[in-house]
């Protein structure tokens, strides 16, 4: 019997498992997640814009039109008559004038006081530290309302009542604990070996505080300071009722649209540097 020669057949190749098709489902999921959080996103700008939107919209139309019952979204004949109404109320633009005056000095004083208290919360080691910072945490969590009897008294003991020195000094004891606590975050966040380099480089300690530390916490000191002006600016009041318990909607409004526009003339001018890859940049280097 002959012997045959028996050829062992092949193995067969694994298939390949279909990478396209599974990349393509993953580019599609993350599409799709793209598209919802986009989506998310635009719900709440939406929610967030509509009431500027509609306080816009509300000062340029007619009364009949406000007052209506069947609302529209705006007027076809658009009327600048509660402008003109708002800003020849009595006192409008002497409220103006001292809010601006009120809250260029309040910002100062609170991101110069805040700043310094900061440094030595964020670079110095000192007795009750923790407890100042506690103490600081403590009267955020306090309401305002609660603060009024205190603040009044404390005030007529003084003669401040009624004069724009009070008013400066109540809105820092508001806007000095969250400077302070946020503007200690930002410290901390810059390392010390900046400082130090610049030292072993023959810089002395201001040298290295005005070099190094100040232009790197600037855009802190840039956020904080709107978060002090916003908070001050917007405790600015004007008075648009009238008789029987009227309240003037269109002049209302309108007055609202005009004192927003230093708010956001001063985001315009600032906004460049509200920028946090600064302190990155400079550990790069």
């Amino acid at each position: 019997m002959s012997a045959q020669t028996q050829v062992a057949p092949a193995p067969v190749a694994a298939e390949a498992p279909a990478r396209p098709v599974t990349l393509s489902r993953r580019g599609r999921r993350r599409r799709a997640s793209r598209a919802a959080w986009n989506l998310v996103g635009l719900v709440v700008f939406v929610i967030i814009a509509f009431p500027v939107f509609w306080m816009i919209s509300t000062a340029f139309k007619p009364d009949d039109q406000i007052n209506s019952l069947n609302p529209t979204w705006f007027s076809l004949h658009p009327t600048l008559a509660h402008f003109n109404d708002a800003i020849h109320r009595p006192f409008f633009w002497n409220g103006i004038k001292n809010s601006l005056i009120i809250v260029s000095v309040t910002v100062a004083l609170s991101m110069v006081l805040a700043f310094l208290a900061a440094v030595a919360l964020a670079k110095f080691r000192f007795t009750g530290r923790k407890l100042f910072i506690v103490l600081i945490i403590g009267i955020q969590m306090l309401p305002q309302a609660g603060l009024i009897i205190p603040l009044y008294v404390v005030l007529a003991r003084y003669h401040q009542v009624n004069a724009l020195t009070g008013v400066i000094v109540t809105y820092m004891t508001f806007v000095l604990p969250f400077s302070v606590w946020t503007l200690r975050g930002f410290l901390l966040g810059i390392p010390r070996d900046l400082e130090e380099a610049a030292m072993v480089d023959g810089s002395s300690r201001l040298g290295a505080f005005v070099r190094i530390l100040l232009p790197l916490v600037a855009p802190g000191l840039v956020a904080t300071s709107i978060f002090a002006f916003i908070t001050s600016w917007n405790e600015y009041i004007s008075y648009f009722t009238g008789t029987s318990r009227h309240t003037d909607w269109g002049g209302l409004m309108a007055g609202s649209a005009l004192i927003a526009i230093p708010v956001m003339v001063f985001f315009l001018l600032v906004q460049r540097k509200i920028a946090f890859g600064l302190t990155a940049g400079a550990v790069k280097a």
